[in-house]
């Protein structure tokens, strides 16, 4: 038997590690330093009926349709990028990792794509065209690197039969210039939804001290703001160390505000933390940290309308 952990929360009994006939492998296991699946499995086509069971128990739903009505599975492997945080940093370059017929299940009418940065691929545009061909809607979930957005994949993307949000990432201030250069560019292709996971609570340097805190929670006000400019959606995730940071009902809070696009839209953050409750703690973490920070607590007033910054 060889398992492989799908979902990350889900423990699996320590007594099957033991066992002589039972290898673990993947991702879901050791992160980084994960041994590769062999390839009779990395390449078998998926076994869609998998999560039947847990479908029949938790229903079958909107929430659930990625497991009913996708096909499911990378074009591509890898990226160049080898952030520190990323599970990903061993890789030196993206390639083509599996032929679209590998996953494609032709009942099912839309694909998921899980390509770790599908436009760092050489063959990205014969592959895109591969997936207009199918006449399927599409979707990346991982998150597509806008950084690499060009005319040209600006165009086919934006043109394709695509599935819900166009989602990219912005994780560091520091790529604010190219950011905004892109936004503009893709914002010239399409009025659709853009959502961008909005990393946070990591420190590059691994010092974690009380400056660091200070500025990671100025940093992601900052690249709201940047996203609100051009009605782009973010979407918070948090590294693990933010549960140690002073200020980790901050995050919490920025989380609860950011993520349901229905509040985003419509309120400030500090007027999402006052319609909270005075007496709650989503109010008490913001005041707390506006009475330390103040000159940060300008980003609380910022117009999820428009985007303008003071």
């Amino acid at each position: 038997m060889y398992l492989s952990k799908v979902f990350t929360d889900t423990p699996v009994p320590a007594e099957l590690f033991c066992l002589p006939n039972v290898v673990t492998g993947g991702t879901g296991f050791l992160y980084d330093k994960a041994l590769p699946l062999p390839t009779e499995i990395e390449h078998a086509f998926p076994d869609y009926h998998l999560y039947d069971l847990w479908l029949d128990q938790v229903g079958r739903t909107s929430a659930t349709a990625g497991y009913t009505d996708h096909s499911i599975g990378f074009l591509t492997r890898g990226c160049f990028r080898k952030c520190d945080f990323c599970v990903n940093k061993n890789y030196d370059r993206v390639q083509v990792h599996s032929p679209l017929t590998e996953f494609l299940d032709v009942t099912r009418p839309k694909i998921t794509l899980l390509d770790d940065n599908f436009f760092g691929c050489p063959q990205w545009k014969r592959l895109l065209c591969e997936l207009q061909d199918t006449g399927k809607p599409f979707r990346f979930v991982q998150g597509l690197d806008i950084r690499l957005l060009d005319e040209e994949k600006a165009k086919m993307l934006f043109r394709s039969k695509y599935c819900g949000d166009f989602i990219f990432a912005f994780d560091n201030i520091a790529d604010r210039d190219i950011i905004e250069r892109k936004l503009q560019l893709a914002r010239a292709y399409t009025q659709k939804n853009l959502k961008f996971y909005v990393f946070c609570g990591f420190d590059r340097n691994g010092r974690y001290t009380e400056s660091f805190w200070e500025q990671d929670i100025r940093d992601t006000f900052e690249r709201i703001g940047i996203l609100m400019k051009y009605h782009a959606l973010p979407y918070i995730t948090r590294f693990d160390r933010y549960m140690d940071s002073p200020y980790r009902g901050m995050y919490i809070t920025l989380a609860r505000w950011c993520n349901q696009p229905a509040m985003f839209r419509k309120k400030s953050f500090r007027q999402f933390v006052t319609d909270e409750g005075l007496n709650h703690s989503p109010y008490r973490y913001a005041a707390e940290f506006e009475q330390k920070y103040p000159h940060i607590a300008k980003y609380y007033d910022m117009n999820p309308n428009g985007g303008d910054r003071t």
